[in-house]
C-alpha cells in the first residue's frame, strides 16, 4: 500500500453530511487502513522492558502467522477501541510504553481467544490488569502474569450493555488516556453511573440517538460507523460534560442529563470530534504550531488552533441540530452558539494555516455559518 493511499481529498461535507454522503466513511476507512499499516511497521524502542518486547514478539508471531488467511479479522481487531487506543498511544509516542504494550497485546490476544481464533499455548508475560471483550460482554479482572490464554479465569458479564447495534454502554474501559482531560471543569473520566441504573442510561441514550436520527439522519448514519462505546462518567442535572480522545476513536465519555436533547447534543458534538480525529490520522489539517494559542469563544483558556477547529466543527453541527429541532427552550443557547461559531470560524479564516485538506474543512465551516 503506497503513501498516496492515505491522502484524502479536501472534504466538503465532513461537518454536516449531504444525503448519501460517503465522506466520513472514506476517512474512517482510510484511518483504519493506515492503522493496519502502522501496526505492521511498529517496532518497540529501547525504553520498552524485556517483558514488553517478548510479549510484542508473541503478538507479531500470532498476527503474521494468522494474517494471510484472515485479513478481515485483523481489521475487526483494530475497529475495537480497546485495541486501537493503546496502539495509537504507542504510535503517537506517548509515555508509559510498557502499559500500552500490555494493553495492545492482551486485548488483541483476548479478542482472538474469544473468537476461537487464537492458537493453543499462547501466553503473555506482563498482561494488563483486565481483559475486555465488548462484543462478547466479557471482562476478566485482576489478571496477573504470566498468563495462559488457554486457562483464563471465568469472565464477568454485564459490563457491556447494547445501546444500539454495535454500540455499548461500557462500565469497563482500558483507554490509557481516560484520566487525562483538557477540560477545565473535569479531572479525568472515571467510570460512574451517577447513582442511576444501567436501564436509565440505556433509555436516555436510545432516546438521544433517536432525536439525532430525526433531525440529522445522515449524521446519525455516520454514527453507526464511528461510535462503539459510551462510557458513563456521572450524573449532572444542571450541566453536561462529555469527552473523547484522539487515540480512542469510537469511545465517548458522557455524564447523564435528564433532558434527552442535551444528551443528543453531546453525541453530535463527540461524533464530530471522532471524524476530525480520524482525519488527523491521515492529514495534519493545520500547520499552526501546537504551542501557539488563540482565543476560543468556547473556552475561558486560550487554545491551540486545532482546539479552535475542533470546537467550531462540533458546535456548528450542534447548531444545525438545534435549528432543526426548533425547541424554544433552547433558543437562547442556539443564539449563543451562532455567535460563538461565527467568531471561531473567523479566527480559523484569519489565523489558520491549513493544509489543502484543512482548507476544504474550513471552507465548509465558513459556508455553513455564512
Amino acid at each position: 500500500m503506497t503513501a498516496r493511499s492515505f491522502e484524502p481529498s479536501p472534504p466538503s461535507d465532513l461537518t454536516l453530511p449531504e444525503p448519501g454522503s460517503l465522506t466520513a466513511r472514506a476517512i474512517l476507512s482510510m484511518a483504519l487502513r493506515k492503522l493496519f499499516e502502522d501496526l505492521k511497521g511498529l517496532r518497540l524502542g529501547p525504553n520498552a522492558s524485556a517483558a514488553a518486547h517478548a510479549d510484542y514478539r508473541t503478538l507479531r508471531e500470532v498476527l503474521v502467522g494468522f494474517l494471510p488467511g484472515n485479513p478481515g479479522a485483523i481489521a475487526s481487531l483494530l475497529r475495537q477501541p480497546t485495541i486501537s487506543a493503546p496502539l495509537r498511544c504507542l504510535l503517537h509516542q506517548l509515555p508509559h510504553t510498557d502499559d500500552y504494550v500490555a494493553e495492545l497485546v492482551g486485548q488483541s490476544l483476548y479478542a482472538l481467544a474469544r473468537d476461537a481464533l487464537l492458537p493453543d499455548g499462547v501466553r503473555q508475560q506482563a498482561p494488563p490488569p483486565s481483559l475486555l471483550s465488548p462484543r462478547h460482554d466479557a471482562v476478566v479482572e485482576r489478571v496477573e502474569g504470566p498468563v495462559s490464554f488457554d486457562d483464563l479465569p471465568d469472565a464477568e458479564s454485564g459490563r457491556f450493555t447494547p445501546i444500539d447495534e454495535g454500540v455499548w454502554l461500557a462500565t469497563a474501559d482500558n483507554n490509557p488516556e481516560r484520566m487525562r482531560d483538557a477540560h477545565p471543569d473535569k479531572q479525568g473520566n472515571a467510570i460512574d453511573l451517577g447513582g442511576r441504573s444501567v436501564g436509565e442510561w440505556i433509555d436516555s441514550l436510545r432516546e438521544a440517538l433517536s432525536l439525532v436520527g430525526e433531525q440529522l439522519p445522515d449524521l446519525r448514519r455516520e454514527m453507526a460507523l464511528a461510535l462503539t462505546m459510551v462510557v458513563p462518567v456521572g450524573f449532572e442535572p444542571e450541566k453536561h460534560l462529555s469527552a473523547s480522545y484522539r487515540q480512542a476513536i469510537g469511545t465517548v465519555y458522557l455524564t447523564l442529563h435528564p433532558n434527552p436533547v442535551v444528551m443528543a447534543e453531546a453525541l453530535v458534538h463527540e461524533h464530530s470530534h471522532a471524524k476530525v480525529n480520524a482525519l488527523m490520522e491521515v492529514d495534519p489539517i493545520l500547520n499552526n504550531h501546537w504551542e501557539h494559542s488563540f482565543p476560543s469563544p468556547y473556552r475561558p483558556d486560550p487554545r491551540p488552533m486545532m482546539g479552535v477547529l475542533l470546537g467550531a466543527h462540533a458546535f456548528v453541527a450542534v447548531e444545525r441540530f438545534l435549528e432543526k429541532l426548533g425547541d424554544p427552550a433552547f433558543q437562547g443557547h442556539l443564539d449563543d452558539l451562532r455567535r460563538k461559531n461565527r467568531e471561531a470560524v473567523a479566527t480559523l479564516v484569519r489565523d489558520g494555516r491549513p493544509t489543502p485538506v484543512g482548507a476544504g474543512l474550513i471552507a465548509e465551516l465558513e459556508r455553513l455559518v455564512a
